[in-house]
């Protein structure tokens, strides 16, 4: 497993995200090697997630390559290189589902 993909899992769940998931999608994609996915009850909370995984991780000098959607705080993707973390407004994911996307790609706890 991935060390930056499992602290990123941890700083979500203790933040009370829900329906956090780690994929690995190395076997799958080039994109990454783990996308992490949870989801947030309110817009605020989603971008609040952003913020805390980005203010967690600089500490430790980690710092993502590019953050997209923050301003809407729908649907918010963070780029680790080879972690991708998706934030999502629980609305904005039940319609996307994207995990479906990515069935071939074994969920890790």
């Amino acid at each position: 497993m991935n060390n930056l993909a499992e602290k990123i899992v941890k700083i979500l769940e203790d933040r009370k995200a829900t329906d956090v998931k780690m994929i690995d999608v190395k076997d799958v994609t080039t994109i990454a090697d783990y996308f992490v996915i949870a989801s947030g009850n309110s817009n605020l909370q989603v971008r609040a997630l952003c913020d805390i995984i980005e203010e967690e991780l600089e500490k430790d000098n980690i710092k993502p390559k590019h953050i997209e959607g923050r301003d809407g705080a729908t649907w918010i993707l963070m780029d680790y290189l080879d972690v991708v973390v998706h934030i999502f407004y629980y609305e904005t994911r039940n319609e996307y589902t994207i995990e479906d996307m990515w069935t071939k790609a074994p969920r890790l706890d």
